[in-house]
């Protein structure tokens, strides 16, 4: 009888397991994200559901984690149900241009994330987005399980942070090319930081050293981690960012 009861036990406990291994996945871009979820069927065998936000789940609680790749308008209905998920416990990874000057026009959302996208020139500390662009990508917090989970970085990059005195020296990186970085997000409260970007701008010769391509953050009950690249497919399928975003969803804090 023993037996039988641990014998049921660990087949309740695998149905509840399989059952929650579904990630959400709410795009307006698909063939980026089509790689993501790819990558956590192989991997993790997570299982993902693509939605358009128009379309979303009438509850996404099921839902081991909830992926945005919002590159236009964010609505105000998908706007409070993500951040009503994550503050009731979900696992919300918000990708590259779910941070974007578009989205300043959403109520919450900027505030919920504890960013901010100043006005004006770049120069004068502006948000600026350039595309068709190289940047190293710098892990600042080595020891993190995002960062380091199944990652194996192929090079050192010298780095400096203008926010930190401890942030500055050789770091763990690697490069993506043509693609699209992001200048001067601000973060208006305390995250814990895992990437920052080094990147050159070719026609100023300026080099920025900026600490905000990936962190992590509670939010009530739950989790946001934000990861700024992404700006083609191309993007997730380099194996080391490709992992960073496995990692994202399966990180326990």
């Amino acid at each position: 009888m023993i037996k039988q009861i641990a014998l049921l036990c660990g087949l309740l406990i695998g149905m509840a397991q399989t059952a929650f291994s579904e990630v959400l996945i709410v795009a307006d871009e698909f063939p980026a994200m089509q790689v993501v979820a790819a990558k956590l069927k192989s991997e993790q065998n997570i299982d993902s559901k693509l939605v358009w936000q128009t379309n979303l789940p009438p509850d996404l609680a099921p839902f081991q984690a909830v992926i945005v790749y919002i590159h236009k308008e964010l609505s105000q209905k998908a706007e409070d149900t993500f951040i009503n998920y994550t503050q009731v416990g979900g696992r919300l990874v918000v990708l590259h241009h779910s941070i974007s000057s578009g989205k300043r026009r959403n109520q919450h959302w900027f505030s919920f994330l504890g960013v901010a996208l100043p006005e004006g020139d770049v120069s004068q500390g502006g948000y600026k987005w350039i595309e068709g662009v190289s940047f190293d990508l710098v892990a600042l917090n080595p020891t993190h399980f995002i960062m380091t989970n199944r990652v194996t970085y192929p090079k050192q990059v010298a780095y400096s942070s203008a926010k930190a005195s401890d942030r500055k020296g050789n770091f763990p990186g690697f490069t993506l090319s043509e693609t699209e970085v992001y200048l001067n997000h601000l973060l208006t409260e305390p995250h814990t930081l895992l990437m920052g970007i080094k990147y050159v701008d070719a026609k100023t010769g300026i080099t920025y050293m900026q600490d905000h391509a990936g962190w992590i953050k509670p939010s009530g009950k739950g989790w946001i981690v934000y990861l700024m690249p992404g700006h083609t497919k191309h993007d997730f399928e380099d194996p080391i960012y490709g992992q960073m975003v496995v990692n994202a969803v399966t990180y326990r804090p």
